[in-house]
């Protein structure tokens, strides 16, 4: 079976086209306004790194898998892509004012991880880790998470991290909550965007993709309707590097 982590690649176009971008307010609420130098860990194909970028930041995004990294140097004029992880970054010591992760802070390696952030990031840089995360709090998100057998909220709350072993104040939070105007075929195609799509085999995406149509054409919240509300929750922290 393909690693999870390791099953975007394949899908590098897609994942480009349909995940949501991160709005203004919590990056600067993270960051500050003034321009840092910013390592985008796990950087995907860019999606946050160009947020970080049209605030003034430089960006050195970090990605691992070639496809999505090709796509990353693709969209991005004027981020700097480097292949590497957040177990191993590929910039000097203490060289960068901050460390974002944009859905990707859950497929690290903690052990690894955080010692290297720690050693990248400046005294008083800040660590960033940063979600959009569906709204299962509404009722037809919480029923879809359930026919495709995934809630986003359980993966973060296993991944909040607690970096005061390695050097860091405890973690502040922030959460923005907005709406993405979605049609069937939108929700279709960000189901094929997520791990679990891509690592199955051709009869367990042909029932995920089953599921989600359904979803649409029989919930009463949804059915009916061309276009309709996805509901999400943007959930950053902001960790301090001591000294």
């Amino acid at each position: 079976m393909t690693d999870p982590a390791h099953s975007f690649g394949q899908a590098a176009g897609v994942y480009d086209a349909i995940r949501p971008t991160y709005a203004s307010e919590p990056l600067v609420w993270a960051l500050g306004t003034a321009p840092l130098t910013v390592v985008d860990l796990g950087a995907g194909t860019g999606i946050l790194s160009r947020a970080l970028a049209a605030l003034g930041h430089r960006v050195i995004a970090v990605e691992p898998d070639a496809e999505m990294l090709a796509k990353l140097a693709e969209k991005s004029p004027g981020v700097e892509p480097r292949q590497g992880d957040a177990e191993h970054i590929p910039v000097d010591s203490g060289s960068v004012d901050a460390v974002t992760a944009g859905q990707a802070y859950h497929w690290f390696d903690p052990a690894k991880a955080h010692p290297e952030i720690a050693r990248v990031l400046r005294p008083g840089g800040v660590f960033a880790p940063i979600w959009n995360l569906r709204d299962e709090t509404v009722p037809w998100v919480s029923r879809m998470s359930e026919l495709i057998g995934k809630s986003e909220a359980e993966v973060v709350a296993h991944a909040v991290p607690d970096l005061t072993a390695d050097g860091f104040e405890r973690a502040e939070s922030h959460t923005l909550f907005y709406d993405r105007v979605m049609t069937e075929e939108d929700l279709v195609t960000l189901v094929k965007s997520r791990s679990y799509y891509l690592i199955a085999d051709e009869e367990g995406r042909a029932e995920l993709e089953r599921r989600t149509r359904e979803l649409v054409r029989t919930h009463p919240d949804l059915a009916g309707r061309s276009t309709f509300e996805l509901p999400y929750e943007t959930l950053a922290y902001r960790i301090r590097r001591k000294g």
